[in-house]
């Protein structure tokens, strides 16, 4: 089970349902990011998450480190009225005491959390560092840190230092306390830190050092290791958590169910698609591969602008009679009615992406450009479905990057990312391999991007006339470096027997020729 890794992307649909449920705010959105620690911007509605990767432990307990801190990112948003930066003393303890604040609040909510909670205060010792690393009056807070939160300190600090850290650290669950019991907000906890600075005997506006883990990314601790620092925490929390057998939360009896559910959907999302009459077809396998430099988002983002009113299905229609007058079209002498037209897209479309070595020269922006093409599609909530073929191992294969019956996705993505250009333009044959498929699933427009000439076109003018019988509307798109070199291919396809040919010289054109064709 460990060795299926779950993907920061994967888990984000998982991520922003959980932190709506918990939070109870249906407009939060969740983003990983390995730039910075976790932290929310509550005025953007937004939580970014330290990749899961990133945490310590084996993956099941990175699984329960991410959930448990993306809990408690959910009751920041439900509970905190601000959350200052962590680079200075003043907002690293306001955000310390809210931490306590709104976990006994949320605890009361989600009462199953406990054990969770615990499993990860002891993940969250493990990662602070030992006193002696750290320097100056940083080290005073960091020890704060470590006894407020956890009830212990790693190391030692000087005996009088020690003192106002104990104290400091009582008077912050006193008034953590009181501000649950008397329901006051972060702006009355924000008040009492300045008692707290004096307490310390620092500046607020100290520099706080970003504390890194001592333990490499990944490094999992021994189960006895574990459960010693579990024995401490159960033992330190038992005020407020009552008794927590340390094998109990260790276990994640509770969680394991869960996370087999998400592994298993994970295989299945990699298999999906490949059915008895998908034979010849195969899957890339997913693989660790930085699918990110094949996105392209400015051009994504134009293109969702300039088909917006594709996606919200509606349109004015100006004319000479309509629903409604409008007076302004009316003055300037244009047609004074308008009617709102409902623009859908009905089509089904499966796309066939020629990647033999003649594009290997472009191969970076022609993916961008396909892929592009795909998140258009999909932000168009358009079926599409998606193959490629090259030469894999001298032998000429049909990769399926996207199935119609599953979302687009990252997992696409690195599909796509992996099909290397190689090898000559063996169309016919890729047609015979993807036959059964499209016999079974009928689509409306079958389009093939090709940059050359297939190795032969008598073949390739048989199988044409195979789909058209299907009922499938044949469409090729005829790439090229110029103009004229795009025309004469385009043209060249013309007669292989497809109903519509299209040159495109610019493959950012891709997207927008490919809607095109699309019956709205």
């Amino acid at each position: 089970m460990q060795s299926l890794q779950l993907q920061n992307e994967s888990l984000v649909e998982i991520a922003t349902f959980l932190i709506r449920r918990w939070s109870e705010r249906e407009n939060t959105t969740v983003e990983f990011s390995d730039r910075v620690n976790t932290k929310t911007r509550l005025h953007e509605n937004r939580v970014i998450l330290t990749p899961i990767e990133k945490r310590i432990g084996n993956e099941f307990q990175r699984y329960r480190q991410f959930r448990t801190s993306l809990w408690y990112e959910s009751m920041r948003v439900k509970f905190c009225k601000k959350i200052l930066s962590n680079d200075h003393a003043f907002g690293f303890i306001l955000n310390t005491m809210e931490t306590v604040r709104v976990e006994q609040l949320g605890r009361k909510l989600w009462k199953g959390m406990d054990e969770e909670i615990i499993f990860n205060y002891a993940y969250m010792l493990v990662g602070r560092p030992q006193l002696h690393t750290v320097y100056g009056k940083a080290r005073i807070v960091e020890a704060f840190y470590q006894y407020f939160m956890f009830g212990t300190i790693k190391g030692e600090v000087q005996s009088s230092h020690f003192e106002r850290v104990k104290k400091a650290s009582d008077f912050a669950k006193k008034i953590v306390d009181e501000s649950i019991r008397k329901k006051y907000d972060t702006e009355w906890l924000e008040k009492k830190v300045v008692e707290i600075i004096k307490i310390l005997d620092i500046d607020s506006l100290l520099t706080i050092p970003v504390s890194l883990p001592f333990m490499k990314v990944g490094m999992a601790l021994s189960e006895e290791e574990l459960l010693k620092f579990l024995s401490i925490i159960s033992k330190n929390k038992e005020g407020d958590f009552g008794k927590i057998d340390p094998k109990s939360a260790l276990s994640g009896e509770n969680i394991y169910d869960e996370y087999k559910v998400i592994l298993d959907e994970k295989k299945k999302n990699e298999k999906k698609g490949l059915g008895p009459k998908s034979i010849g077809v195969k899957i890339p396998t997913v693989a660790n591969i930085d699918e990110t430099i094949i996105y392209d988002v400015n051009l994504i983002n134009n293109l969702k602008i300039k088909f917006k009113e594709l996606k919200s299905g509606w349109k004015e229609q100006h004319n000479i009679s309509g629903d409604e007058f409008d007076e302004e079209n009316y003055i300037e002498e244009h047609e004074p009615f308008f009617t709102d037209i409902k623009k859908l897209i009905k089509s089904k479309i499966v796309i066939l992406l020629d990647h033999s070595s003649s594009i290997a020269s472009d191969a970076l922006e022609y993916k961008k450009a396909t892929l592009a093409l795909c998140e258009v599609l999909a932000y168009l909530k358009v079926k599409f479905a998606v193959y490629a073929f090259n030469t894999h191992n001298r032998d000429i294969v049909c990769w399926l990057i996207k199935p119609d019956n599953m979302k687009w996705n990252n997992i696409s993505a690195k599909r796509l990312a992996q099909v290397v250009a190689n090898g000559s333009t063996p169309l016919a044959e890729v047609y015979g391999k993807i036959f059964p498929t499209l016999q079974s699933k009928r689509p409306d427009i079958f389009l093939t991007l090709t940059d050359g000439e297939p190795s032969d076109p008598d073949a390739v003018r048989n199988m044409t006339k195979s789909f058209k019988r299907l009922g499938i509307n044949m469409v090729a798109l005829g790439l090229g470096p110029n103009t004229i070199r795009a025309t004469t291919i385009a043209n060249n396809l013309k007669h292989l027997g497809y109903e519509k040919t299209m040159a495109v010289s610019r493959l950012k054109d891709i997207p927008s020729k490919v809607i095109s064709i699309l019956d709205v």
